[in-house]
């Protein structure tokens, strides 16, 4: 029963690919896009920092401080960004300005803590390997150092993803499957056609299929990465050349991630040493993949900034 439904649904798609393709691919674009078209009712709530049941306040310096950096990047409409209060320990952000829902920017509660003041990461309860960290020990000396920011590192943290979104980066990176899908199902036709492969057995239809489809795949993921670092690179190239102390402050932040993920390499012991370099930077998940940039690649490219005499 299976076999003569498959090649009926088979028979279905070759009658009706290219409205099947369009759909498609429409609907992956918009999937893709979803959470950035409303943020407010998707990737906030996601991200939403809460304490004692109730979603956590932004307090007024790191208000201030956003809006500090919109002013600086020079943004008109600063109605189109709104801040939130984000659980983890860097800033996040979803959206695309220009659309009615705007955009939106997590900024972490670390952020809000000072050489003299760090409550905003010493009261949080951080679990590693099921053991609380102690921040009185030695590694949660070092962590507690590498989670506190300068205001100038603050600053190109959450400068860096107001350049993402004006960029229309979610966009380009929500435009990847479905292109890929196109180009695959079109190229594959055009194939199949020069081969024959239409008058052949089912049999080849089905294998040549099956390998369209792989390659196809493997395509994505080297297309996704290929968009993935010019983006992450030139969030940090228009962060990093609004000042030199967005600069200064850019290789900071690079080098207190780098020195966060050497810990927590130290911290999560042989699992640590799967997902963190000794360097600090992340093993890709897949050996083929790189989603992002290296943390001292992103770093290195803001030293080479700075080394730029202004004119």
């Amino acid at each position: 029963m299976a076999v003569p439904f498959l090649w009926k649904a088979a028979a279905f798609v070759e009658k009706h690919r290219t409205g099947l393709l369009a759909v498609s691919c429409a609907g992956l674009f918009g999937a893709n896009l979803s959470y950035h078209v409303f943020p407010e009712q998707t990737f906030k709530l996601w991200y939403q920092c809460w304490t004692k049941g109730q979603p956590a306040e932004l307090s007024e310096k790191l208000h201030s401080l956003f809006h500090d950096v919109l002013e600086d990047v020079g943004v008109k409409s600063v109605n189109c960004y709104q801040p939130f209060a984000a659980f983890g320990f860097h800033p996040v952000s979803a959206g695309i300005p220009w659309l009615p829902a705007g955009s939106v920017v997590g900024i972490p509660a670390n952020f809000n803590s000072t050489a003299m003041d760090r409550q905003g990461i010493v009261n949080h309860v951080v679990v590693i390997n099921g053991r609380e960290v102690d921040w009185e020990s030695k590694q949660g000396l070092a962590l507690k150092e590498a989670l506190m920011f300068s205001p100038e590192a603050q600053k190109f943290a959450i400068a860096r993803e107001i350049m993402y979104l004006q960029s229309n980066s979610p966009v380009v990176y929500a435009a990847v499957p479905p292109a890929c899908l196109a180009g695959t199902c079109l190229s594959g036709v055009a194939i199949k056609q020069l081969l024959g492969l239409y008058s052949g057995p089912r049999v080849f239809r089905g294998i040549y299929n099956i390998t369209i489809a792989a390659i196809g795949l493997v395509g994505y993921f080297l297309a996704y990465d290929a968009v993935s670092l010019p983006l992450d690179y030139r969030s940090d190239r228009k962060a990093a050349t609004i000042s030199k102390d967005y600069a200064r402050g850019g290789v900071e932040f690079y080098e207190k991630i780098l020195s966060c993920n050497r810990t927590l390499r130290t911290l999560l012991g042989k699992q640590g040493e799967k997902i963190y370099a000794p360097s600090g930077n992340l093993f890709p998940r897949y050996w083929f993949r790189l989603k992002h940039a290296p943390y001292t690649s992103r770093r290195d490219l803001i030293i080479n900034i700075l080394r730029v005499p202004q004119a």
